[in-house]
């Protein structure tokens, strides 16, 4: 069974996949992580209405990444 991880918290973007197939450990197949640090630097701490637009423009790439 393939595992598709999706997280988010409130700056930053996570996507993981992960073989869980059989009784065999699962293995990591594919991580990204996008961090919005830099983006609310400027204004001293996470604004909700940036970072919630910036996982919605960050999620498919990262996700696309880890697919491919």
């Amino acid at each position: 069974m393939l595992v598709l991880g999706i997280e988010s918290s409130c700056d930053e973007t996570g996507v993981a996949l992960v073989d869980a197939s059989g009784s065999a450990t699962p293995r990591l197949l594919g991580h990204a992580l996008h961090s919005q640090i830099e983006m609310h630097q400027a204004y001293g701490g996470v604004v909700p209405e940036l970072a919630s637009r910036d996982h919605i423009r960050r999620v498919l790439p990262l996700t696309t990444a880890v697919m491919a």
